[in-house]
Order: C-alpha cells, then structure tokens, then sequence
C-alpha cells in the first residue's frame, strides 16, 4: 500500500468515526420537549411542567419531566429523530414535522353521515367525542335523525413544531426499564433487578441409537436468570394496554434491558387488625343493620370466640 493509499484509508475511517459521534440507533436518550402545531400554535405534547401549567393542564395523577427513548425504535416523530442522531448531552433543536408524519393528512372522505341512533343520547351534539363501530370521532352537526361524524385525528393536516434538548443519556439498567414503563403507561412503578437462581426443564439430546418414536425426555436444572421485578401499582393493573399486551410489553423491555424475566409483583398492605377489623365490619353489614348494628355483632362474636377458646382449653386440661 503506498503512503498515498494509506492517508487516504486513515481519513476514510476519520470521517465514519465523526459520523458515529454522538447518541445513536439503540441509545437510551433522555429528551425535554414541547410539540405544538405550526398553524395555530396549539400544545400538541410536553414534559415541561411550566408549560403544562400555562396552558392549564391538570397535573394530577402525570408527571412532567423529560421521557426516555430508545432512539431509532420509532418512539418519536422520524424526523426528530434523525435531527437527534449524531448529537450529544447538552444539545438542543427544532424540527417541523409536516402532517403526513404527525398525525396525517387531513382526509374529506373520513367525515361521514351515520345514523344519529348510533350515538348516545348523551352525545348528540356537536364537539362530543364518540366511538362508532370501532372509530373514534368527533360529531360535527346532528340534524333530524343523521349525524355528520369526523373520523380525522383531531390534528390531522396541522404540522407539528417540535422543540427540543437532549438531557442525559440513560445506562443504567433499571432506569432504562422504568424509562420505558413510563413511556408506554404513563407510570413508573418501584422496581429492582436480581439474579435468580430459575428450576428450567431441557429436553435430553437422544443418542444416536435411540429409537426415533421414543417419548422425548427432560430432566431439570437450576439456571441463573437475571429478573427485573416490578410492583404491581393499581395504576399499571387498570392499565389497559398492560392488560392486553403485557407480553408484547416485556418482550420490548428484555429486548432492550439487559434482564432474562420480568417479574410483576402485587402487594397487598392489609394495614395490621385495622384492615382484619375493617372486614370483619363489612362483613356484617352485609348481614343487615346499620353502624350500630355492626359494633354489637362484632363485639358478641368477639366474646364467643374468647368463651369457645376457653372451654376447648379446660377441655385439654381434662385429657
């Protein structure tokens, strides 16, 4: 190779390592950010809490702060991310994402007449938000007994201006889960994650005599997993895409969590003889009478119990 050919190699492998700086495909990136529409500048989304409360959100039960993503996953606009691609902690951008890519074109077709007897009385009136035959829509006029309904997004036909600063890059593994929880659900629940020692079953390799017919055959061995256990908060149980798609969901997080399991664990805190009390209570409402009533039936089934323990002992003193 000549001196020529050399230099020429070194700055070719220069110019790819200068285009892999930066957070890439596969980085868990913390981003702070705020979407609104171009037009006429309505909030589309935002982890600013400032932000939030201008525009007069309610913040109970959501948490604005800056949100993980696994960049190159399809968890932002694509245009966002490859502004983000090749960037680093610190640095900040503003990308238009045009409506095809946001929330999609606005399309004429997708305003209907339907029959007003599909909606819900309740409903019938411009603005209500209603499902008919699996779509979500807005009523637009109702007029005798036809209603004209607009399947569109909300935002669909506005492009999307799209603010934002990279925060952190995340590389603890914990962390990466609850990122990732709280992007699909919302919630970022207690968790932690140990190694287990897990009894596997394994299918026995036949020997090559073996007859092919044979039953096949499993013995068992105790295996190290590494298990990322999760508390089963009520908000993650009502959670509807938890409900359904659990799976899916721990599929993507080992996927991209260094854990073999996901463990989710429900607690249930009966508050000591408070909470045993509180049932006993229920219980015997549920036998009639009021508050009254109840006090009196658990304090007689209470002076039962203590008579009845007291005759089954002198019974065994006399044995």
């Amino acid at each position: 190779m000549t001196d020529e050919e050399a230099e020429t190699e070194d700055a070719a492998a220069e110019t790819e390592a200068d285009e892999t700086e930066g957070v890439q495909d596969g980085d868990f990136v913390k981003l702070a950010y705020t979407a609104r529409t171009v037009e006429n500048d309505q909030l589309v989304d935002t982890t600013d809490p400032e932000v939030a409360e201008e525009e007069g959100i309610d913040q109970e039960g959501q948490e604005f702060a800056p949100r993980t993503i696994v960049l190159g996953e399809g968890h932002i606009f694509d245009s966002v991310e490859d502004d983000v691609r090749g960037k680093e902690v610190g640095d900040t951008g503003t990308v238009t994402v045009p409506a095809a890519e946001a929330f999609g074109e606005y399309d004429e077709d997708a305003v209907r007449t339907i029959s007003a007897e599909k909606i819900p009385e309740d409903d019938r009136h411009p603005g209500a938000q209603v499902q008919i035959d699996g779509e979500e829509g807005f009523v637009n006029t109702i007029i005798g007994g036809r209603a004209r309904v607009d399947f569109n997004h909300p935002l669909a036909g506005d492009d999307v201006e799209y603010d934002y600063e990279i925060v952190d890059v995340v590389t603890d593994e914990v962390e990466k889960a609850s990122g990732l929880f709280e992007m699909f659900f919302d919630i970022a629940p207690e968790m932690h994650i140990e190694t287990d020692e897990v009894e596997e079953e394994t299918m026995v390799e036949p020997d090559e005599d073996a007859d092919e017919d044979a039953e096949p055959e499993f013995e068992t061995e105790v295996v190290e997993k590494r298990s990322l256990y999760v508390e089963s908060v009520p908000q993650l149980q009502m959670n509807q895409q938890w409900m359904f798609g659990k799976q899916q969901v721990a599929q993507q997080i080992m996927s991209h969590v260094d854990v073999d399991r996901v463990v989710v664990q429900e607690i249930i805190d009966g508050g000591g003889m408070g909470g045993m009390m509180g049932g006993m209570g229920g219980m015997m409402g549920g036998m009639g009478g009021g508050e009254g009533a109840d006090a009196e039936a658990v304090e007689e089934a209470l002076e039962e119990a203590d008579v009845d323990a007291d005759e089954i002992a002198a019974e065994l003193d006399e044995e």
